[in-house]
């Protein structure tokens, strides 16, 4: 997929939700017009989405004016501004509002709620300064919004955005985008097309404790969903977030709590590339902490096919799709600054239950497609007339929340197998695998400390660990000579004396990308 993100006036100003403060006559003239009240709480937007599900799926039809809208490519929708008067202050936070376009032509509504009500937000082209010459001129007035982002109080600059299906992300911790969040993922990676459930209606609540309250009413062929997100910024950004999802057919693959991100390539997978660049990516691994307190690690692919892997659990403490390479000398890019994009973790709130983390990773060329996704999907499908509950936090920060208390995986890289000075096997290669923690800070070689690797086929040899000199790293390193061109899985933990130092590593290696000479 390509990447998307590139109330009475008078009560308004009692509750915390204005537009930016102005002059007086300023106020008066734009100030949002606002629709007729209706009852509102989570409870009736969750009823609503309950009802939608026994009825027949309805927002199939082609978007109004969509031969203007796909004239609002990537350049004309940059010269879409939004006025910044016209801003909607929510509490804390400031809102704007998005222009449809090319890869956002259906609109959603927009929603103030005060004193249990809600009145949608009328559009109109005074939102937006819009040249000329841009096809947006041609579109009718009532024509809608296409999403929102979200800027603190009296800033210009923007920290979370919701636009296009049901996708939401933010600048994290480090102020920069990178991965995104969806509120469902159906069928990915599976025969059929994809379906992309979409947020139809937002409604904005400010709250007491100073955090942004978003309700959103969510609509698809198979499923209908209401969300609520609570987001604060004690650092980075932490959402609660609780979903009720209303199966109107059987989803044999419901992904729940979905991540999607990009990676083309890293210093595991360098030789891929054709970029001057090290490395390119917004993600470079998943980490899993399972339901029975183990730690995992899997560096991220970029494979030559659709590849899906399953990591099985019950109850599962939390996953998530982490950028750990924080050093901007290893991507050299001071444009979009891949060092500091977020890790977002994603924290049950009760038993999940028996399932899995499915990762998938789709092949890529270019750095503009989103090609990773992360989900857990239950072990028994939705069925039709089922209803769902989840309820969770996203974690967007620098790093993953709650760190392991063994060492974790610092780098991963490949090389040619069998030892220096000497005529190399064909076909082997060799791994080296850094990991660190100030438990591993104080072991010497003498300690007993021991590399323990496994594969799924193929050969492994030449296994040994020693410390870093100079850092609180240990260092693992193996040789391994595949049987055949298929992929193949590796495992791997540092121990000693029994005892795990270590996360455990996983890789999913791929012979016929990174070793075109292994055997057949």
């Amino acid at each position: 997929m390509k990447r998307l993100f590139h109330l009475a006036a008078s009560v308004l100003f009692l509750t915390g939700i204005c537009p930016i403060p102005g002059r007086a006559d300023e106020r008066s003239l734009n100030l949002p017009r606002l629709g007729t009240a209706q009852p509102f709480t989570f409870d009736l937007l969750v009823e609503r989405a309950k009802r939608m599900a026994s009825a027949p799926y309805e927002d199939g039809a082609a978007p109004r004016s969509a031969d203007t809208l796909e004239q609002i490519d990537y350049d004309a929708f940059g010269k879409i501004s939004f006025r910044p008067e016209r801003t909607l202050r929510i509490g804390k936070s400031d809102i704007r509002l998005f222009h449809l376009q090319r890869y956002a032509k259906k609109p959603v509504g927009i929603h103030l709620i005060q004193d249990g009500a809600s009145q949608e937000v009328l559009f109109s082209p005074e939102f937006f300064n819009t040249p000329t010459d841009s096809p947006a001129r041609d579109l009718p007035e009532d024509i809608g919004f296409a999403g929102f982002r979200v800027l603190e109080a009296g800033k210009e600059a923007d920290w979370m955005a919701f636009m296009g299906a049901a996708y939401f992300r933010t600048s994290g911790e480090l102020n920069q985008f990178g991965l995104s969040a969806r509120a469902l993922a159906v069928g990915t990676a599976m025969p059929e097309p994809e379906e992309f459930p979409r947020f139809t209606n937002f409604y904005f609540a400010p709250s007491p404790t100073g955090a942004l309250v978003i309700h959103a009413l969510m609509d698809s062929p198979s499923v209908t969903g209401a969300v609520r997100f609570d987001v604060a910024r004690p650092g980075g950004v932490i959402m609660h977030i609780n979903a009720r999802f209303f199966a109107r057919k059987e989803m044999p693959r419901m992904g729940l709590a979905p991540l999607t991100s990009m990676f083309w390539f890293s210093e595991f997978s360098r030789r891929q590339a054709t970029d001057w660049r090290p490395e390119i990516h917004d993600s470079d691994g998943l980490a899993i902490w399972t339901g029975n307190g183990e730690r995992l690690w899997r560096p991220l692919n970029n494979p030559s096919r659709v590849m899906t892997s399953s990591f099985l659990d019950r109850d599962i403490k939390g996953f998530g799709l982490a950028q750990r390479d924080r050093d901007f000398d290893h991507y050299q890019d001071d444009g979009v600054f891949y060092e500091r994009r977020s890790t977002c973790w994603v924290e049950p709130l009760g038993n999940w239950g028996p399932g899995m983390v499915q990762l998938v990773e789709i092949p890529t060329d270019d750095e503009i497609y989103d090609n990773i996704v992360a989900y857990w999907l239950s072990e028994k499908p939705a069925l039709a007339g089922q209803e769902v509950r989840l309820d969770y936090r996203l974690h967007w920060v620098k790093d993953e929340p709650y760190p392991p208390s063994v060492g974790r995986v610092f780098s991963t890289r490949t090389g040619a197998g069998g030892v220096p000075g000497q005529p190399r096997p064909p076909g082997v290669v060799k791994f080296v695998i850094d990991f660190e923690g100030q438990n591993l800070a104080d072991l010497g070689r003498e300690d007993g400390v021991e590399a323990v690797v496994s594969a799924s086929s193929g050969k492994i040899s030449g296994t040994y660990s020693l410390p870093v000199v100079g850092t609180n790293r240990w260092r693992a390193v193996f040789d391994l000579a595949p049987v055949s061109l298929d992929p193949l899985e590796l495992r791997l933990f540092l121990k000693r004396d029994g005892v795990a130092l270590t996360e455990t590593w996983l890789s999913q290696y791929h012979p016929e990308k990174l070793a075109p000479t292994a055997r057949k």
